[in-house]
């Protein structure tokens, strides 16, 4: 595996992937801090084009990343991370909506622990699901960080 670390206004993030595809995208200080295996080989040219779009992305210039992923996960787990890729930039859905689109509006807590699961935030854009009476719920990167990733996005949210 390869890593590099990438600064952004929301704090270092980590780069992770084979050098073909992004696996994964870490907040230094998130709810789950990435921990560096001593086997992995910073190489930052292979992140090259992952910067530029986070880049773009934060500059306001990006609204849909054009990136290989490989996201390491279970097959509905997949499917989760799949479906939100669908949601637009500037758009969120709730976790009862995104369980209906899935095929099982009961799956709602199973869609949760997936979102929450996701391993390239911002990319693959979990930040973009919120409760259904459109309160921000858990982010792995903070209530913080959602709230401006929306913000940037247009998504205006109250303050509660």
């Amino acid at each position: 595996m390869r890593y590099s670390a990438v600064a952004s206004p929301l704090g270092d993030l980590l780069l992770v992937g084979d050098g073909e595809s992004l696996s994964g995208l870490y907040f230094a200080d998130g709810r789950q801090p990435p921990t560096l295996d001593p086997s992995w080989t910073r190489e930052d040219a292979a992140f090259d084009e992952v910067s530029r779009q986070l880049c773009a992305y934060f500059a306001g210039e990006l609204t849909e990343f054009s990136l290989s992923l490989a996201p390491h996960g279970t097959p509905f787990q997949q499917r989760v991370w799949s479906a939100l890729r669908t949601i637009p930039y500037g758009t969120t859905t709730s976790y009862g909506r995104l369980a209906f689109e899935l095929g099982d509006a009961r799956a709602t807590r199973a869609v949760g622990l997936a979102n929450g699961r996701n391993p390239i935030p911002i990319i693959i854009p979990c930040h973009r699901v919120i409760g259904a009476d459109g309160s921000l719920t858990g982010y792995g990167g903070g209530l913080a960080r959602k709230r401006w990733l929306l913000a940037r996005e247009g998504r205006a949210l109250p303050f509660v």
